[in-house]
């Protein structure tokens, strides 16, 4: 008898969430800034941060976070660039301690992948990605050991207790053709990392299934982070999660290694991040529907708005 497998997760959201262009447009007119959050979190249910890959958050904007959020919601959080882009990977065991002493994990429960972004400009190097892999923790308790060894950056604002326990997913995207060799998808099996799921122009675009879950970014398939998806393009999204969810065979998408990979099915993660143009909401929204998901109808105050300051970068 082949082996029962529990339900598949689907959850859709978009890539950040302070954006000035959407206030009028996604959020209504009159909506507080500090009321963003709590506003897109009973939209969607799961959003990913990218504020971290710029800098390090502290404790309490985390807290704030989880509290802001509905009990089964979930935050994707994206590794800082200080690792991926400065360090290139090298000798990052302090950053790493120091991104998880943050405050990360005063998300608990809500705590979801984390997203490491390699720069358009790093090759495939098995030797590093290898080290850099084997660093990473599996699970809230290790993530919370791996904290505790942060330097005297942190000193008098590190969080490092885990607010609970359970496993810790991470997933990796990559921007350099190199990467299409069986020895990466091997790596990251090996070490059950998600392979990011990036559809782009300017990318690899790659379907191999690494871990027991998917991570796909959409950044807009005809111009970055503007674009539109256009129903055509939805329809062919949604079979592929489709695909994902219950177990079966993909075949849709360019893959880099042809061998079979274990039929289950496997949460899904996708994030659109064609935020300029204002399409992300919407076309998130509509991906949701055409899955069978309702889309949240928020119940939130509307205040008088205070000025802001600029929308959030782009990863």
């Amino acid at each position: 008898m082949a082996a029962r497998h529990p339900p598949a997760d689907v959850r859709i959201g978009v890539s950040g969430w302070t954006y000035a262009p959407w206030r009028g447009a996604f959020y209504p007119e009159g909506l507080g800034a500090k009321r963003e959050l709590a506003y897109a979190a009973q939209v969607f249910r799961s959003l990913e941060v990218n504020g971290t890959f710029y800098g390090l958050q502290k404790p309490e904007v985390f807290a704030r976070w989880a509290a802001e959020t509905p009990d089964d919601f979930l935050f994707a959080v994206k590794g800082p660039r200080f690792i991926t882009h400065m360090k290139r990977l090298k000798a990052v065991e302090a950053p790493l301690a120091n991104f998880f002493a943050s405050g990360v994990l005063k998300l608990g429960r809500k705590l979801g992948p984390v997203l490491w972004q390699l720069p358009a400009s790093f090759p495939f190097n098995e030797a590093r990605l290898d080290a850099f892999l084997s660093l990473l923790p599996r699970n809230m308790a290790t993530a919370s050991e791996l904290a505790r060894r942060h330097d005297a950056r942190l000193e008098g604002r590190a969080a490092v207790g885990a607010e609970t326990d359970g496993p810790l997913r991470h997933a990796l995207e990559i921007r350099h053709d190199s990467y299409r060799t069986p020895a990466f998808t091997d790596l990251l099996r090996h070490h059950g990392v998600a392979l990011v799921c990036a559809d782009t122009v300017e990318w690899p675009l790659l379907m191999d299934a690494t871990a027991d879950f998917i991570y796909v970014r959409l950044h807009g398939s005809q111009e970055l982070y503007r674009s539109a998806y256009p129903p055509e393009e939805l329809d062919r999204w949604a079979a592929r999660v489709r695909h994902w969810r219950e177990g079966q065979a993909m075949t849709d998408g360019a893959f880099i290694d042809a061998r079979s990979v274990p039929k289950r099915p496997r949460d899904v993660f996708v994030y659109f991040d064609n935020t300029d143009k204002l399409h992300a909401p919407d076309d998130a929204r509509a991906l949701m529907t055409r899955l069978g998901q309702t889309p949240g109808h928020p119940d939130v105050p509307v205040r008088r708005r205070r000025k802001i300051g600029a929308a959030e970068a782009h990863p």
